[in-house]
């Protein structure tokens, strides 16, 4: 895919994969909803206390999959191998939380009486930046009959 496929795939989708490398040195693969800001960094929200982000202080690196298709013919995928930043700002957290494509439930519902209470818990909650520096796709749409 070009980069303007990936960004377009990408803003489609829902969930990624995150895989992170765990204390013993194993992957650590587990899939989120995520969003994309303006700058194109893919942006995740978790515990504070989550295992990836106990993996991303130990080494910011991630590789991260989108994946979608039932058949062969529809298999279409981006790899994105990426740099992390991890926010705890509980404002910045809060900011960076409405880029997320979720149900809802993670969105700060302003002027509701629950405001208070999801902003209180902010301060538990991190938000992930991830600033990929190269893409790995492929598109099995494309092949046609000639695979």
């Amino acid at each position: 895919m070009t980069l303007e496929e990936i960004r377009q795939y990408l803003d489609e989708q829902r969930r990624i994969i995150v895989v992170t490398i765990g204390p013993d040195g194993m992957p650590h693969p587990v899939p989120m909803n995520y969003g994309i800001d303006h700058a194109g960094r893919i942006i995740i929200t978790t515990f504070r206390k989550s295992q990836k982000i106990l993996n991303l202080q130990r080494d910011p690196r991630a590789t991260l999959l989108v994946e979608s298709g039932d058949t062969y013919h529809a298999l279409k995928s981006v790899i994105l191998y990426a740099d992390a930043e991890i926010i705890l700002d509980p404002d910045r957290v809060a900011e960076n939380m409405r880029h997320i494509r979720s149900s809802g439930l993670l969105k700060i519902p302003e002027g509701s009486e629950m405001e208070g209470q999801v902003r209180a818990s902010m301060t538990k909650r991190a938000v992930v930046l991830f600033t990929p520096f190269k893409f790995v796709s492929w598109d099995h749409s494309k092949l046609g009959e000639h695979y």
